[in-house]
């Protein structure tokens, strides 16, 4: 045995342990989170359910699907104000997703299993996913336009119905993206542009300009101002006429309780019958709902619909936090490594930059809110936006001061990843490259800053899995709970680095702690999360290739 400790086998044998255990933990981890996230999206079968009370007899009847089960002591449950059988110790009750919020008042209940019949499936089923007020479940009957039935539901023509059902689902949506087009696009430029005429007038006051000169000015602004009106007014009479013809079409649903209800094709998101559906059709119902929560815009307080707003302005704000951070990060390693007198000076620089990598990520955002966003931003506004005033441009949280703050907050890690880079470069290749005629220069951007790019490519690998993951500082320097428009788009300067941003890590955060539904939310937080992970993985392996193909690159010059 002590032979055996003496040969390191043990220790060879602990490190593969901790490695596997480490791998397992991590692989663990996911799995749950995907588990519980992406199985949120799959099309469930929507039971019907009768119970009977135990002590009134009542019977009531409840439709939904079955979103989980637990096991609760029955000391619990009475305590809860619930009447359990005499003889039970252990109750189970069951999480129904009833929906029809409109109409019951809440989503999600709670039932025990006693009383309780076997779960029945019937077919026919609609499960109707709304713009507002969560899903519906219930039997279709009839389709009205204006009021009037034009199809109903009858044996015989079941297959025909749920066709022109699916076709009404088709145009209303086709509708909608339609308005959502007009409005956001259409006349969000014309509401720049009126905009940009205000800021004119504004600056002419400020100016003082009057006179002949003023007038000819105003004319022309006014004469603009007109035709971006006329323009309004076709644009509105389109939209007029759009939300009229989505008004007409109805859907008349019978709930399981009999109660019948209304629910207006131009609400409606989606239709399905998961009863009716085969194995084949509920994995493309599923992979289509998921592609949905990655490119639709969040609905409902973030607890439905997409998240593609925060995975655009994550992928924006690291994008941006990267051009800032490599070249003042890089240009601060080259100087303390190569040009500065090593000294006591640069010994507290050094130290100095260590100790910033460790300061909470919160102080950082109350650094910049107060430096970034109140003082430069405030001066930028009076100085280059002052007809805006009193309404900030830049004087405001936005996609700038957030990525500026996270470069600051990354930019310890580039500078020492650099620095090591550069101290990994053989003196050898410096004195040779000296001693063929090149300058300190030259040999310091031609030999030695090539060589140390992987060096680089680590540093910056690092600050974008930080960046990234960040929640604390941006919640005060330019991420919202819901982003109307996106910060890049077809209109000048196509980067609104003024504008705020949503993100995956406050989204997480707002749907997980902040959300009004929170049975709704749950598994939203599980998908964005992983979401996030997938991200950072992603924009990871995209610097590692670089930095990889770059350490090929130089392999041979530096041997």
């Amino acid at each position: 045995m002590k032979n055996w400790f003496k040969s390191g086998a043990p220790w060879i044998w602990l490190t593969g342990g901790a490695v596997t255990l480490s791998v397992v933990m991590v692989a663990g981890l996911l799995g749950l989170i995907a588990v519980r996230g992406f199985s949120h999206f799959w099309p469930s079968d929507v039971a019907k359910i009768e119970i009977t009370d135990p002590v009134s007899q009542e019977r009531s009847v409840l439709l939904g699907e079955i979103v989980r089960s637990e096991g609760i002591t029955a000391v619990t449950a009475r305590e809860a104000g619930n009447t359990v059988p005499e003889g039970q110790e252990i109750v189970t009750r069951y999480l129904i997703k009833q929906g029809n919020r409109d109409q019951l008042g809440t989503d999600f209940v709670w039932r025990f299993e006693f009383g309780m019949s076997d779960f029945e499936y019937p077919a026919g089923v609609y499960v109707i996913e709304r713009r507002e007020w969560g899903n519906f479940y219930g039997f279709p009957k009839a389709i009205q336009i204006d009021g009037q039935t034009t199809t109903e539901l009858t044996s015989g023509s079941s297959e025909q119905f749920h066709q022109q059902v699916q076709a009404a689902v088709a145009e209303a949506v086709a509708t909608h993206h339609s308005i959502r087009k007009i409005e956001r696009g259409d006349i969000g430029a014309l509401n720049t542009q009126l905009e940009r005429l205000r800021l004119q007038e504004r600056q002419l006051d400020l100016d003082g300009v009057a006179g002949s000169e003023r007038a000819t000015i105003q004319a022309d602004i006014d004469s603009q101002r007109a035709a971006i009106e006329a323009d309004y007014l076709v644009l509105r009479n389109e939209l007029d006429a759009l939300y009229a013809d989505m008004r007409r079409n109805t859907l008349v649903m019978e709930m399981v309780d009999g109660r019948e209800a209304s629910i207006r094709f131009a609400d409606v998101v989606s239709i399905i019958m998961p009863n009716d559906m085969s194995a084949l059709q509920k994995w493309g119902e599923y992979f289509h709902r998921v592609w949905g929560f990655l490119t639709d815009e969040p609905r409902e307080a973030n607890t439905e619909g997409g998240i593609f707003p925060a995975i655009f302005g994550t992928i924006t704000m690291v994008f941006v936090m990267s051009i800032m951070v490599t070249p003042f990060g890089v240009l601060a390693a080259i100087y303390l490594r190569e040009y500065a007198k090593q000294g006591t000076v640069t010994k507290i620089v050094r130290i100095s930059v260590y100790n910033l990598a460790g300061v909470p990520s919160i102080v950082y955002g109350v650094f910049g809110l107060g430096f970034f966003i109140y003082f430069l931003g405030g001066n930028i506004d009076r100085i280059f936006y002052e007809a805006a005033l009193p309404s900030p441009t830049f004087g405001t949280p936005g996609l700038f001061w957030a990525s500026l703050t996270l470069a600051l907050l990354t930019l310890p890690v580039v500078i020492v990843s650099t620095e090591e880079g550069l101290a990994r470069i053989p003196s050898t290749i410096r004195q040779g490259s000296l001693a063929l005629g090149a300058t300190k220069s030259e040999t310091l951007w031609r030999v030695v800053v090539p060589l140390a790019t992987p060096g680089m490519m680590t540093g910056l690998i690092l600050a974008i899995a930080r960046a990234a993951g960040e929640v604390a500082p941006l919640m005060l320097v330019g991420v919202v709970k819901l982003a109307p428009t996106l910060p890049i788009d077809g209109e000048f300067p196509f980067i609104h680095l003024e504008r705020k941003i949503m993100h995956l890590g406050f989204h997480i955060f707002d749907v997980g702690f902040q959300s009004p539904n929170v049975e709704a939310a749950r598994p939203l937080v599980y998908a964005t999360a992983l979401t996030l992970v997938a991200l950072i993985v992603i924009l990871n392996l995209t610097a590692i290739a670089i930095r990889n193909h770059l350490r090929e690159k130089y392999r041979s010059d530096s041997d």
